[in-house]
């Protein structure tokens, strides 16, 4: 009895360190409020319009021809993209990690300079080097290979645009976990691809596939660099952005949004499986410091 009234009397002191439960509550409550004004409620509409003169008018404007053709280049695109940016984000991330060199810091600057400048502006440069007066224009007539306003522009423009989000997934990883294993495989006798892939491979693999999703979802919704350099073809050079572009300029709503959903489901498979990853392998995840 005499232990209750001291408790009463006494209440447990609150830990300096932690927030008061006022300043919680409010950070909590305006960060969910944000999202659900800013994402949400906006994927919401989007869903409701594109199926607001029903299921037949949002399936109709998805048969479509110039929306199949759009829906084929923009998975054709990523399909040549991602494993080239996972290629090359592996060779980039273990050069970067593994070797001491000149330029270094450099190179990082270069390979961040995707994620600082418009995706409008590299798009002009694969017209100042693909275009009529660009540097490369001779040899293209002459070998009648053509960049501008046909597919590989739009890859290349894909590629300019997500090539940083494996290796800037794989660096902080791979600086972290250091060389130790690598130097013991090979002090042991294994070889250069033998210590690849039987030791660096299995400790960036998750890495490595978040890495692999984020520029997937990048990839398929990239509007600006492949908006300067597809030409906007239809059925031929438009992808589902540039798809969507038209529709809505040319006042058809319901198959804007409709093919706007289409896109937003793509994006949510790629955020599911995001998730999957984080819930599975969460541990190994946290390695790299950089939850998305």
């Amino acid at each position: 009895m005499a232990d209750r009234l001291t408790e009463r009397s006494n209440p447990p002191l609150r830990d300096p360190l932690q927030e008061p439960a006022w300043l919680r509550v409010l950070l909590i409550g305006g960060a969910v409020l944000s999202m659900a004004l800013l994402v949400v409620l906006p994927l919401a509409m989007v869903l409701a319009s594109a199926f607001g003169d029903g299921f037949r008018a949002w399936w109709d404007a998805l048969a479509e021809p110039d929306a199949v053709s759009a829906l084929k280049l923009t998975l054709f695109t990523a399909a040549i993209v991602i494993p080239i940016n996972a290629i090359f984000g592996v060779f980039a991330a273990w050069a970067l990690t593994r070797f001491e060199f000149r330029g270094k810091r450099v190179l990082l600057a270069f390979i961040d300079l995707p994620f600082a400048v418009s995706p409008v502006v590299g798009g002009l440069c694969l017209v100042l080097l693909f275009g009529t007066n660009g540097w490369f224009h001779g040899f293209l007539q002459e070998h009648d290979i053509k960049i501008l306003f046909a597919r590989p522009g739009i890859v290349l423009a894909t590629l300019f645009v997500t090539f940083p989000f494996v290796v800037r997934e794989l660096v902080p990883l791979m600086q972290q976990q250091g060389a130790d294993e690598e130097l013991a495989a090979r002090s042991l006798g294994a070889g250069a691809w033998t210590m690849f892939r039987r030791v660096t491979l299995p400790n960036i693999k998750w890495g490595l596939l978040y890495g692999v999703l984020l520029c997937g979802a990048r990839a398929m919704g990239e509007f600006g660099a492949v908006s300067v350099v597809s030409g906007h073809i239809r059925g031929l050079t438009n992808t589902l952005p540039l798809h969507i572009e038209i529709l809505y300029n040319e006042f058809d709503g319901t198959a804007a949004f409709a093919v706007a959903s289409l896109l937003a489901g793509l994006a949510l498979i790629t955020l599911v499986l995001k998730f999957w990853l984080e819930a599975r392998h969460g541990d190994a995840l946290a390695h790299s410091h950089r939850r998305h």
